[in-house]
């Protein structure tokens, strides 16, 4: 493999590089409310500040926008304040920005969301039940299917790509895998180790053959499955983490209370209203369902077991 054309390390700086340089542009395009409808005017959102939310880098910025733009236009009519969203090149950034940034929230992810509790001591809110009644996710470790990888033994001397340290099926499960297999020095167990980004990266990475082993989000495993069958054909699934809570919204802990009490009204009622059901079925939910840090319970479980303290962990990737 030729390391001057094909870095990893390349790859990952070039993804995030082209994701900040891309954000002002989709910001803008999000405060046009581009294809929204018209706001009623008694539910115009022109008085207030906006409410600034970030987004993780789950999948491509374009997709990402695509999906959350309509979910903030219906936030900003029936709160009465515009809403707009920072789509961050990586997940770190989501901890690393709140404060610089000045966030008043964020869609965490179940592990950014346990960090942002223990370091920023924000208040989750409410997260979105899937259209298959499921509110939770887990997360892969997969491989090729003609690579004879098939246990953590299979794994020596290969290549493995995480998605990034902040996330809990692209960091945490291998992780923690690797400490139930003896594995205490992943760099030194592997040829190399990278971080992709994404998780769509990282299962692309690996399909591809720039990976050996990769980790990432069943969701989106499945969602990358049903558009690319080459996906669930060529990949095998080694392992699997125990169910965590879906990315859901939680701000911080000194957010007006009375907007906080709003903002999960109007995420909870949206079921309840047509154009709220529309919404939610293009985003790819049945309702937004109340959420509490005892939800998480298992993602802190998981972390004590990776042998990670999440109050001074270190979540930026090298």
């Amino acid at each position: 493999m030729d390391e001057e054309k094909d870095d990893p390390r390349r790859r990952i700086r070039g993804r995030a590089t082209l994701a900040a340089l891309l954000a002002p542009v989709l910001l803008a395009a999000a405060a046009c409310d581009r294809d929204a409808p018209a706001p009623k005017p008694a539910r115009r959102a022109a008085g207030g500040p906006p409410l600034r939310l970030g987004l993780l880098p789950e999948q491509n910025v374009f997709r990402q926008l695509e999906r959350y733009e309509p979910i903030g236009v219906y936030l900003a009519r029936h709160i009465g304040r515009p809403v707009r969203f920072r789509i961050l090149g990586r997940y770190g950034n989501l901890i690393h920005n709140f404060r610089a940034l000045r966030l008043d929230g964020a869609f965490f992810g179940s592990f950014t969301y346990a960090l942002a509790r223990k370091k920023l001591g924000v208040e989750i809110l409410a997260r979105p039940e899937g259209l298959d009644g499921r509110s939770t996710y887990f997360g892969l470790l997969f491989a090729r299917r003609d690579g004879g990888i098939r246990s953590a033994r299979d794994m020596r001397g290969k290549r493995f790509v995480f998605v990034d340290r902040a996330t809990t099926a692209g960091y945490l499960l291998p992780l923690a895998y690797f400490r139930q297999h003896g594995i205490t020095d992943p760099a030194a167990y592997f040829a190399e180790t990278y971080f992709s980004g994404t998780h769509e990266d990282a299962i692309m990475d690996v399909l591809e053959g720039r990976a050996d082993v990769g980790a990432a989000k069943n969701t989106v495993f499945a969602r990358m499955a049903r558009e690319n069958p080459a996906v669930e054909r060529e990949l095998r699934i080694l392992a699997t983490s125990p169910e965590v809570p879906e990315n859901g919204l939680a701000v911080r802990s000194d957010l007006d209370p009375a907007l906080k009490r709003k903002l999960k009204d109007v995420l909870l009622g949206m079921a309840a209203d047509p154009e709220g059901r529309r919404l939610l079925r293009a985003f790819g939910a049945r309702r937004f369902i109340e959420t509490r840090d005892a939800d998480y319970r298992p993602v802190y479980d998981y972390a004590a077991l990776a042998g990670l303290d999440l109050e001074h962990y270190d979540y930026l990737n090298d």
